[in-house]
């Protein structure tokens, strides 16, 4: 799966993608990205920058610049082999289901704005999605990029090494994930829970499962809303009050 990014700082995608698991997925050819700078595509010593139309604070990202590294970047592609999206706070909500969705496309452009974002009719030619990653403003577009790069990514089926791994992951059940421990058995802060060392697979399984339903009832009640909970994930909802009362 291939990935490009359009952005004004190269650096900040370079240095977070030459890292951890991405750079593993790199190595092994699963995934490749390029970066294309729209200031590449200025004429003489022009500013990348451009007053917005109607007046207010801020400026806007210079659409011409911006329109010819897109189109570079679509040439690449064929026709109809690629997905655009463009990082902005007013955009979709960025979810687990949107991921893995993604996940499944061959070619992906993030557009990561600056400014005061991108003219209109840029977005309304290119963009296929316009994403937001929650309600808040950033400075740019490539940290949100790199989040919902990361997302999709890992769902890509080799990345993360053990493809299982993503069974059990918080929002791939449509519940929060339940707590986790390693080595050692005791220490100061607490002991292991026993039913993780009991053997039992079913035990365990069932101690996981009210984990996830409570944490999520806790955390996340709008998740626990849409779940259809059996009679049996009911009762272990109720077990698992039952015991953080006790």
């Amino acid at each position: 799966m291939n990935f490009t990014f359009i952005s004004l700082f190269p650096e900040i995608i370079k240095s977070a993608l030459n890292e951890g698991i991405t750079k593993k997925a790199l190595e092994k050819s699963l995934i490749s990205f390029q970066i294309i700078d729209p200031k590449d595509y200025l004429e003489n010593k022009e500013r990348i920058d451009d007053k917005v139309y109607g007046g207010g604070p801020g400026m806007l990202l210079k659409s011409e610049p911006l329109m010819k590294a897109l189109d570079d970047a679509i040439s690449k592609f064929d026709s109809s082999d690629f997905t655009t999206i463009y990082l902005s706070p007013k955009g979709n909500p960025f979810n687990q289901n949107t991921a893995e969705s993604l996940a499944l496309k061959k070619n992906i452009i993030f557009i990561c704005g600056r400014y005061e974002g991108i003219d209109q009719r840029v977005i309304d030619h290119y963009v296929d999605h316009e994403i937001s990653i929650g309600d808040y403003v950033l400075s740019g577009g490539e940290l949100p990029a790199l989040v919902v790069f990361d997302a999709i990514s890992r769902n890509i089926k080799g990345v993360l090494g053990d493809d299982t791994s993503l069974d059990q992951e918080t929002f791939s059940t449509g519940l929060l994930e339940y707590p986790q421990y390693t080595r050692p058995e005791k220490m100061r802060l607490g002991e292991v829970p026993k039913e993780l060392l009991s053997g039992n697979h079913a035990a365990i399984e069932k101690w996981r499962k009210k984990q996830m339903l409570g944490i999520t009832a806790l955390r996340r009640k709008d998740l626990l809303e849409k779940a259809e909970l059996s009679s049996e994930e009911k009762a272990l909802l109720e077990e698992f009050f039952d015991e953080l009362e006790s």
